[in-house]
């Protein structure tokens, strides 16, 4: 059952906009919000998956006008150019989802600067660019909601993954203060902080080519869907953030009552083994 159809307040958005959308969790959060938005635009950099996506989502979805427009979000330019061809559509989003993101699973001193530049761009970057230039339109049409997809990274420092997680820090940051700001124009903003999912995330994030995955714990895997369906839950039900699954969330929960001079000896004793 879709969350939209078990909501009572019946939601309705004119126009839905979704980065990372070709696969993994933005590509659910299409699927899931489709039912629910007049228009959808479809962002990331290969077309031809955003393409697919949209034919599926116009069998699932046929009341629903879908855009695909390609972008690479860790270019400064093309960020901006993707707002310009929104508004040159008359399509302005008063329902954004800042998916897209990049990860790097390494010593920080063994990695490219090119892809730590490339993940700062799209994770940091790319998201505020994105909330800046759309929200007052938001602001304008007294409408709105901004989903910003973080993770449970975000609660402590992580070696070997101390780039990711301190952008992922930002993210949940950021959302707090912006919900905090938009709370008079009641356009909430929603930091969405899951563990591990089963998506291509991993894969681009290692290095060694040969490695399946990260060193996760899998108990605590949550399936994409139940991400997507916790977070629309959230969005509202006016929370200012969500750890999608019970183990996550108590472990989020865990982490936030231990005091940085307790989280520092676990976390590296856990190096390699999150």
């Amino acid at each position: 059952m879709n969350a939209f159809t078990r909501h009572p307040s019946g939601q309705k958005y004119r126009c839905a906009l979704v980065t990372g959308a070709s696969s993994g969790l933005g590509a659910e959060f299409a699927r899931q919000l489709a039912p629910a938005c007049d228009a959808m635009i479809l962002v990331a950099r290969r077309g031809e998956l955003l393409e697919n996506l949209a034919t599926e989502l116009g069998v699932s979805s046929p009341e629903t006008e879908v855009h695909c427009l390609t972008a690479d979000l860790t270019q400064a330019e093309e960020c901006a150019g993707l707002m310009t061809r929104c508004q040159s559509m008359s399509l302005m989003p008063d329902l954004l989802v800042n998916n897209a993101g990049m990860g790097d699973y390494g010593s920080f001193e063994g990695a490219e600067w090119s892809k730590l530049d490339a993940m700062l761009q799209v994770n940091v970057t790319a998201l505020t660019h994105l909330s800046h230039g759309f929200l007052p339109a938001m602001i304008a049409s007294g409408r709105g909601a901004i989903i910003n997809v973080s993770s449970l990274a975000s609660t402590l420092p992580i070696p070997d993954f101390a780039v990711y997680a301190a952008t992922k820090a930002y993210v949940s940051s950021f959302s707090e203060a912006l919900r905090l700001e938009l709370r008079e124009h009641q356009i909430p903003v929603l930091a969405v902080c899951p563990g591990p999912v089963h998506t291509n995330f991993g894969k681009v994030a290692m290095r060694d080519v040969q490695r399946a995955s990260l060193p996760s714990r899998d108990g605590f895997y949550v399936e994409a869907e139940q991400v997507v369906r916790d977070s629309i839950h959230a969005l509202h039900t006016d929370r200012a953030r969500v750890y999608p699954g019970w183990k996550v969330a108590l472990l989020a929960a865990g982490i936030s009552l231990l005091p940085m001079v307790l989280l520092r000896p676990l976390v590296v004793s856990r190096r390699g083994k999150l």
